[in-house]
């Protein structure tokens, strides 16, 4: 036994019916010693509320959250908890990346998260950017997340308002409080993007409404640029009643999107330019709208009788 590792506790939300969860069985895989380990799978319907009921049963003193299909590398553990060794370190995370004997339409998905254009900073969930590096919740996402407990407890955990962008909402307010957020491009796990053009385009929509929902609840310099999408799809809304000299920006957009889908594009791949210039305008178009959607929605935790739901089981 090795008393110098701190204890781990994984976190999984899963649905309640669900009867395969990838996650568990990759946790198990994980090169730690299992006196340490717990992996708590907690079943329900409002992930927020399943993952702070998980978290406040919680024994770990670092929490690794995954995502019901997250497949985390064996040694993300191992190298993980070298970075908690300080103590100003509250949040660690990695890209979560698409397994290459994924489908043709789930890569592109890929491609285009992985893309500036698309996802802006954000691009480093989808695509190992860099080095390890202090970082902000741009880069950082929930289903490859590693934090300390007692600095998420003391937050409250996450806001169940929210859904998604809880854990973004979270990061924030940590780096407010002085706590330091990393991100490691060598932590990773492997996760399937949407299976689907409309699933894709829901997850977009989705994006939109919960980064506006979360601008209400905590608004932050930082979600400045998130402004851009939505303010693109009113531009394209008004294009019928502007002046036509404005075609120069609708040209240096096009040539954008051009240079973004060949500087992403694998080689062999050039079939996939017109699809993933597509999917970037797309990306832009769908989020927009989410945001604005979310501009409207009315924000409220869900009732008790929710965390009643939520059940538990220590694997």
């Amino acid at each position: 036994m090795d008393n110098s590792l701190p204890t781990v506790s994984i976190i999984i939300a899963a649905r309640p019916d669900q009867t395969e969860v990838r996650a568990v069985a990759a946790a198990r895989q994980l090169d730690y010693p299992p006196d340490k380990l717990e992996i708590i799978l907690a079943r329900g319907k409002q992930p927020s509320v399943q993952r702070n009921t998980a978290l406040r049963a919680a024994r770990g003193e670092i929490i690794y959250f995954l995502d019901d299909d997250s497949r985390p590398a064996p040694q993300n553990l191992r190298r993980a908890v070298q970075r908690f060794k300080s103590p100003d370190v509250k949040m660690l995370g990695g890209p979560n990346l698409c397994p290459p004997d994924a489908p043709a339409i789930e890569q592109a998905f890929a491609l285009t998260m992985g893309s500036w254009l698309a996802f802006g900073p954000s691009r480093a969930r989808y695509r190992a950017v860099g080095r390890p590096r202090a970082t902000s919740e741009k880069e950082l996402i929930l289903c490859n997340l590693l934090a300390r407990r007692d600095a998420l407890l003391e937050l409250g955990g996450f806001n169940e308002a929210l859904y998604p962008n809880e854990e973004n909402a979270l990061m924030d307010e940590m780096q407010k409080r002085g706590g330091k957020l990393l991100y490691d491009p060598e932590l990773i796990v492997h996760r399937r993007p949407r299976g689907s053009f409309a699933a894709f385009c829901k997850m977009l929509f989705n994006y939109g409404r919960g980064r506006a929902e979360q601008f209400r609840l905590h608004p932050t310099f930082g979600s400045a640029p998130n402004f851009v999408p939505p303010l693109f799809c009113l531009f394209l809304a008004l294009l019928p009643f502007l002046p036509k000299y404005v075609d120069w920006v609708l040209a240096a957009y096009g040539a954008a999107l051009l240079l973004q889908a060949v500087a992403v594009l694998p080689l062999k791949k050039w079939l996939w330019l017109p699809g993933i210039m597509c999917l970037i305008f797309i990306s832009h178009v769908y989020y927009g709208l989410g945001f604005w959607r979310g501009c409207l929605t009315k924000l409220k935790a869900p009732p008790p009788a929710v965390a009643a739901e939520v059940r538990l089981e220590k694997l």
